[in-house]
């Protein structure tokens, strides 16, 4: 890079960005209150009907039944009685905004207040998740700016998702780099995923990658008696929305009800990859948005019309191999290059992967083992069930960081060649 260049030009960017590396909380601080600011500005332009508590969604319509009548309930639209269409973490904190201002323009605000709040503490985590990562800090705050002017707002609790994995994964690295396991940590680590899956049951690919990892790269001898303490860290976490499962549907799954129709609605006659283009064509059949599905889901009960929903998905997949095939490739490509229908997001989206591309052919290399497999562990194994079932743009949110951190630290490479040999390149 030319000198004057970087002298004339990238100097106070780099004064910036190694003052925030200097104290995590301060780059916390500042990117949280930069996020959480340029949140409020465009929540101050939106209109009150989008704020004000709805049953339109299915978060929110859960969140006011439990709001008004402590039932995690009717998420559809006839009321059609118990769920577990979501995991149950992410409608709580809305219903306890609703319980205690009412379904009132207050507690729209709250609740949307609320999701500024996750989004933003993510973006502050990034520098300190850099650093402990071995991206070096300053991949961090680069990352974590960026990200505070790309104003989220998905309800189904992808931020808190995202934050619980990097907590997660910052767990196992240290794990993994000190070869210190106890079966009190191997437990504990063990509650923190079964908690994490109530948010996002889709974690659950991501933790036997870890835990695989784990049993090749560890040498204690305890490994095998460790890992069956995290799994039995996640029972225990699990039994009690288990129990209320299994004694309101006599049924047994994991977390969620839902995968065969999500399955059914990815995977049949006329099917397009993305959501958001059947929801134009209204190909799709859900009980959210049909009348006719939602008094079938009401006459059947919610076990019985999600196993029918399986079936008909398992059926047309195997008379449908070659357009089953065709849209897995298509949901495969918008993940990882965005939903090129969107021309916009599409290449913002392909932008970031590729940055995130390069800049882990630049750092990885560097990186130990250990530190390696946190980064990539989740990008291999969480967007595995998202190849199956109809694209959404917020799917890859909770991973999204972990590319953002990648793009950064390769930024920050090219733009500041000379940092690392100053001795400014950060970490923990």
């Amino acid at each position: 890079m030319d000198e004057s260049l970087e002298t004339n030009i990238l100097k106070p960017l780099q004064v910036a960005v190694d003052w925030l590396a200097r104290s995590p909380w301060r780059a916390f601080l500042v990117i949280f209150l930069l996020s959480f600011a340029i949140r409020g500005y465009v929540l101050s332009l939106l209109p009150e009907e989008i704020i004000r508590p709805h049953t339109h969604r299915e978060n929110q319509a859960i969140a006011v039944s439990l709001a008004q009548k402590g039932e995690f309930a009717n998420p559809y639209m006839l009321p059609a009685g118990p769920t577990a269409h979501l995991p149950p973490l992410a409608p709580v904190p809305f219903a306890l905004f609703y319980k205690l201002f009412g379904l009132t323009l207050t507690a729209g605000y709250i609740a949307w207040l609320f999701v500024m709040a996750m989004y933003s503490a993510l973006n502050g985590m990034l520098p300190w998740l850099a650093g402990r990562f071995g991206l070096g800090i300053q991949a961090g705050v680069l990352a974590g700016i960026v990200l505070a002017f790309i104003p989220q707002w998905s309800g189904h609790g992808e931020a808190l998702t995202a934050i619980a994995l990097g907590l997660l994964m910052v767990a196992f690295l240290r794990r993994w780099i000190t070869s210190k396991i106890s079966a009190r940590d191997s437990f504990l680590i063990g509650i923190g995923w079964g908690i994490a899956f109530h948010v996002q049951p889709a974690l659950l690919t991501v933790l036997p990658g870890c835990m695989v990892f784990e049993l090749f790269w560890l040498k204690d001898h305890r490994k095998w008696i460790s890992s069956v303490v995290i799994i039995l860290g996640v029972v225990v976490a699990c039994i009690p929305w288990g129990w209320r499962n299994y004694t309101t549907f006599h049924d047994v799954f994991f977390i969620r009800s839902n995968f065969g129709l999500e399955l059914r609605m990815g995977n049949h006659e006329g099917a397009a990859a993305a959501m958001d283009v059947m929801d134009l064509q209204e190909e799709f059949r859900h009980p959210r948005t049909h009348m006719e599905e939602a008094r079938l889901i009401k006459a059947m009960g919610e076990m019985a019309y999600m196993h029918q929903a399986r079936d008909e998905a398992i059926e047309w997949i195997k008379n449908n191999p070659t357009q089953f095939g065709w849209l897995t490739v298509q949901r495969f490509l918008y993940i990882w290059l965005g939903p090129w229908y969107d021309p916009a997001i599409g290449m913002a989206v392909s932008l970031l992967t590729l940055l995130a591309v390069l800049g882990a052919w630049r750092i990885l290399p560097k990186l130990t083992i250990p530190q390696r497999a946190v980064l990539l562990i989740p990008l291999l194994t969480f967007p595995l069930v998202y190849y199956f079932v109809a694209y959404m743009p917020r799917y890859r949110e909770p991973v999204d960081w972990i590319l953002f951190l990648l793009a950064g630290a390769g930024v920050w490479r090219y733009l500041c060649p000379r940092a690392k040999a100053r001795g400014k390149l950060s970490n923990y």
